[in-house]
Formats: C-alpha cells, sequence, structure tokens
C-alpha cells in the first residue's frame, strides 16, 4: 500500500506517487523517460522516445469517437529538485518522501514536483482506463522544461493529428491561460584572480527567505538571496577589505533564491566592525521585508585564523559592485492587461568555488513582449561587460500569444460553465509555457493550458491539493466525454 493509496482519484494518485519514486529532476530524466516507454509497451499503445528522451504515446478513439478531434495532451517529466539543507535525500538518486496533511499532498524534506508531475500522471491513468470515453489522445511528455523547455524546442511532432492541445502546466484550479511571456536563461561569468592570504574567515549566511516560482511568484517582491548577499558584501568593501573566498546560492534561475552564503577573509582586527555591519543590513533588510519576507535574516561567524585561497581585492569588489548594479525582480507591469507582470528577471544562481576562480550568476529573464526582453538581455550583457564579464544566452523561448478564435477554449468554458454553475478565469501567465514553442510546429494549434491547485511549486513548501486533483480529473473526463455536435 502506498502512501496516497485511499485518495481520490486512486488511478492518478497511484501514478503520481510512482513516478515520485523516480529521481526526475531536470537533466535527469533517463528513468522516467523509460518508465513512460515500458508504461505503453505493457499497453501495447504506439510509443516514441526520441534521442532527448521525450515521450510521445498514442491511444486511438474509443468506440462512436473516431470523428472527434483528436486531442493532444501535453506536459513535462522534470522537475525543480530542491531540498532543505538538513534533508538527507540524494534528489539524483533516490525517489521522494511524501505525505498527506489534510487536503495537500507534500514531500518531505524536498520539491514535490507536482509541476509537473500531476500531468503525467493524468496522463497515465487516462491511457490505463478502458472506461473512460475519449477521441483519439496523443499524449506529449517533454523534458527539461524547467532548464530552458529543450525538449519541446527539440520534439519532432510532425507525426501528430490533432491541433488541439491542453497544456497541464498550471497551478490555479479555474483559471484557464490562453497566452504567456516568452523567456531565456542569461549566464554571466567573470574569471577571477587568486592569492593565499593570512586572516579571520567570516562564514556569512543570507536565509529565512520564501523563495518561489520566479514567474508565478515575482510579483510578490519576495527577498532574494543572492541579491541580499551583494547588498551586504558592497556594504562591508565600503568600510574594510574583504576577499571573497567561497559564494554560493541558489538553486535553479527560474527559482527565487532562499539562501545564499558566503565565505569571507579578513583582518583579525576588522572583523567586531564587520560583525556590526552585517548586523545593521540585517536590521534594514527585515525592517523592509517585514511583511514580504517576514523570516529573512542575516548572520555572520568567525572563525579562527588561517591561511585561505581568496579572489583578489579588486576581483571581490567587481563582484559586490556587479551584484548592485544589475536588475532584478519586476521590470515593468503590463498596460494591456492590469495585475500582470510584463517584463521580470530573477538572479537564480551564484557560484563561485575555490579552484574553479570563476564567478557565475544565472538569471531567467521573461517578457510578453519580445522587444522588451531583449533589451533585458542587452542590459545584463552590458552591465557585465562594463564588470569585465561574458554573457551567455540559451533557452531562449517565444511567448505564446492569445488566439481570439478558439474553439478548444470556447468547448473548455462551455463544459465547465455546465460542471459548476460558472465561468472559469481566462488568463495570460507571466511564467513560461511551452505552448509557444509548440505551436512553432504544430500547424493552427488551439490550446489552453489547465492544472490542479498548487502552492510554493519548485520550493520545499511546495503542496497539491487533493481535493482539486479530483475536481480537475472529473473535468478533464467530462470534457474528453463531451462530444464536439
Amino acid at each position: 500500500m502506498g502512501v496516497l493509496s485511499d485518495l481520490e482519484p486512486k488511478s492518478v494518485f497511484y501514478y503520481f506517487e510512482e513516478i515520485t519514486k523516480i529521481p526526475h529532476g531536470s537533466g535527469n530524466v533517463q528513468q522516467i523517460s523509460d518508465y513512460l516507454v515500458n508504461f505503453a509497451k505493457e499497453r501495447g499503445l504506439f510509443y516514441i522516445q526520441d534521442e532527448l528522451k521525450n515521450v510521445i504515446i498514442i491511444k486511438e478513439a474509443t468506440p462512436g469517437y473516431e470523428k472527434e478531434p483528436t486531442v493532444i495532451l501535453q506536459g513535462h517529466m522534470d522537475m525543480v529538485a530542491v531540498k532543505k539543507p538538513d534533508c538527507d535525500i540524494d534528489m539524483k538518486t533516490e525517489g521522494l518522501r511524501v505525505a498527506v496533511r489534510g487536503d495537500e499532498v507534500y514531500a518531505q524534506g524536498t520539491s514535490l514536483g507536482g509541476d509537473d508531475g500531476i500531468a503525467v500522471a493524468y496522463s497515465l491513468a487516462l491511457l490505463d482506463s478502458d472506461n473512460i470515453k475519449h477521441p483519439r489522445l496523443e499524449i506529449v511528455i517533454t523534458v527539461d522544461e524547467e532548464v530552458g523547455m529543450d525538449g519541446a524546442r527539440g520534439i519532432d511532432l510532425s507525426m501528430l493529428t490533432g491541433n488541439r492541445l491542453i497544456n497541464l502546466d498550471s497551478e490555479d484550479e479555474g483559471i484557464f491561460l490562453t497566452s504567456c511571456a516568452g523567456g531565456a536563461r542569461v549566464n554571466c561569468s567573470f574569471r577571477f584572480s587568486w592569492k593565499v592570504r593570512w586572516g579571520i574567515a567570516l562564514e556569512l549566511t543570507v536565509g529565512g527567505l520564501s523563495g518561489g516560482h520566479s514567474g508565478a511568484e515575482i510579483h510578490k517582491e519576495r527577498g532574494n538571496s543572492n541579491c541580499l548577499m551583494g547588498r551586504v558584501l558592497n556594504r562591508l568593501l565600503r568600510e574594510r577589505p574583504v576577499y571573497l573566498c567561497e559564494l554560493t546560492g541558489g538553486l535553479a534561475d527560474n527559482a527565487i533564491p532562499r539562501e545564499t552564503k558566503a565565505l569571507l577573509l579578513a583582518e583579525e582586527k576588522d572583523c567586531d566592525v564587520l560583525t556590526r555591519i552585517v548586523k545593521e543590513v540585517e536590521t534594514e533588510v527585515q525592517m523592509e521585508l517585514a511583511t514580504k519576507d517576514p523570516g529573512v535574516y542575516i548572520r555572520a561567524k568567525q572563525s579562527r585564523p588561517d591561511s585561505y585561497h581568496c579572489a583578489t581585492l579588486e576581483d571581490t569588489k567587481r563582484a559586490a559592485a556587479f551584484l548592485c548594479a544589475v536588475p532584478n525582480g519586476v521590470q515593468s507591469m503590463s498596460a494591456d492587461m492590469p495585475g500582470l507582470v510584463e517584463t521580470s528577471l530573477n538572479l537564480g544562481i551564484l557560484k563561485f568555488e575555490p579552484g574553479n576562480w570563476e564567478f557565475r550568476a544565472e538569471f531567467s529573464v521573461r517578457s510578453s513582449v519580445e522587444s522588451a526582453k531583449q533589451a533585458l538581455i542587452e542590459k545584463l550583457e552590458t552591465i557585465t561587460a562594463l564588470a569585465g564579464g561574458v554573457c551567455e544566452v540559451s533557452g531562449d523561448y517565444p511567448g505564446w500569444k492569445y488566439r481570439k478564435d478558439s474553439p478548444l477554449r470556447e468547448k473548455m468554458v462551455a463544459v465547465y460553465e455546465k460542471m459548476y454553475g460558472e465561468s472559469p478565469r481566462v488568463e495570460a501567465i507571466h511564467a513560461g509555457l511551452e505552448c509557444g514553442i509548440l505551436g512553432s510546429k504544430i500547424n493552427n494549434l488551439d490550446c489552453v493550458s489547465i492544472g490542479p491547485q498548487m502552492h510554493d511549486i519548485h520550493t520545499t513548501e511546495e503542496t497539491l491539493s487533493i481535493s482539486s486533483t479530483k475536481r480537475v480529473w472529473e473535468y478533464l473526463v467530462k470534457l474528453l466525454e463531451e462530444k464536439d455536435s
């Protein structure tokens, strides 16, 4: 018996729990991809597994539905794999420890992967059923969506017959998404010189932040631990010389970082002053984020005098200046859709490790206006160049434009109204979805994105609503059973 065995719908939660047993962080998808292939083989379903490990599975229409329009169901198999500092799970080799709390499913000490494991679970439950009536189903499960949509970019969809696509990668029940922002990943890097110096090591930690998805929650203006570390570093350098030895913060470019650690070298006579400055900055930040991120803290810990490999003072100043100069967070709001973020960026990852001597900052850039996205990327490139570094842009994906004429959307709204007696909200989202890329591969693609209620995706507090999962499943089944004519 599984932990989720008693939950309804049983088939959906069975497959969801099976998926959580398989390590499937972005870039580590071989095992889950093979699981999907074996699922199809065991049921005699047509499947394709490409070189990237994307999987397509097709199930023909049930009797009486052969003339109904084919429906493509789409999601991604990878998850943002993050864990709490004290969690002993190796997320590259071990499964998750799922648990139930009231109406929520969560994972102990790690992210849950409801984004987008629930899409895979819904799809497998549909494919496994002999009782649900449906048109031809074309299931498309992509890889590495969370790190640049590489699977969607590389997949060949020429064998598909449908042009109605339901994307199952949304986190708000009752909201039908019909357009999204485009985005890109920007990696800024600097080569630093180093020396061996004697002094006191000062261990800095910025933590206690809420984090979150850099598309869905960037408008909440939560604290970014990487940016706050830059602020602390810059303030220290204004008063005393310090030398950067190590720096690490964040786990994914599209997740707002919750914790950043730095190891600095300082002269023993300066340590009391530096510790006082850290406390002053902590007080300022706690006042600024009292409502948005009340758990934030900044701590400094001294160690014994010793010799350390560290960056030069000049390069340490370059790092601090860069971190203070680069923009972060919401850059502009949409003038056409009130309340919607138009352009943003997130400094998701910082790395500076001994022996490598490369200072690296990784950003997720998003905008619903292509020219604004490019202008923001150019700004990052310019600031980086002024600081003596270089930028690499990757994972550039287009936005998904709203379609005025959408038979799929009209049908989905009508079925929803019939089931619940009210209309769903039809909206755009700032977070990126694969629909824009897939639309370039399927002629006249008609697409809507839906999903059950989830909270705090991409974080260790991620939860999936049980009751919402059931309602969305029932809606999806009803939608497939509803004939066009």
